[in-house]
């Protein structure tokens, strides 16, 4: 678990199911993320990513908002598997929060804190982040936690059709201070 000033970062429990769900299936989160998840997708998504975090220690956590207890969203910290996209074997960080829940500074202040968690704890000596092209928001929140865009390393997501807009991905890296 990860606590910033606002925000808590934990594995999910069964009552983060519904809000979940709501945040994945909210037009909103589901424009950039190739389109929106039904309940049973959200379900299996969160299922997925309690094993990862049971597997390696960290994970996409839920994001709750300490004021109110509100799930907000999801930020962490994921393996990339080789071969599963062009920039892995990596580790990946990201974020999706509710739409109500945005241009709070949120994403970044858990975004940045699980940075830190992960050149703090695991053996990496880089982090990645990646999202579609056209997704300005999210490359905000990456260059304002100490990530810079490499175009070298750009690329087309292999699970999305080619004519696709969300297709091209930019890719963000920081490495670990010395």
């Amino acid at each position: 678990m990860i606590e910033t000033g606002r925000l808590i970062l934990r594995p999910y429990a069964e009552a983060d199911r519904a809000p979940f769900a709501e945040i994945n299936g909210h037009p909103e989160v589901g424009r950039w993320l190739a389109g929106v998840l039904d309940r049973e997708a959200s379900d299996a998504l969160m299922d997925r990513i309690n094993a990862h975090i049971a597997e390696h220690g960290f994970g996409f956590w839920a994001a709750e908002r300490r004021s109110d207890g509100r799930l907000v969203g999801a930020i962490g910290l994921l393996v990339v598997r080789e071969g599963a996209l062009p920039c892995g074997p990596a580790v990946e960080i990201g974020w999706r929060l509710h739409p109500d829940a945005q241009g709070q500074g949120l994403a970044s202040e858990g975004a940045a804190a699980a940075l830190a968690w992960g050149f703090l704890r695991l053996p990496v000596d880089e982090i990645v982040a990646f999202t579609a092209a056209g997704n300005l928001a999210s490359q905000a929140v990456m260059r304002r936690i100490g990530m810079a865009h490499d175009p070298a390393r750009d690329f087309d997501h292999p699970k999305l059709a080619e004519d696709d807009p969300l297709r091209r991905h930019v890719l963000y890296a920081v490495k670990r201070s010395a």
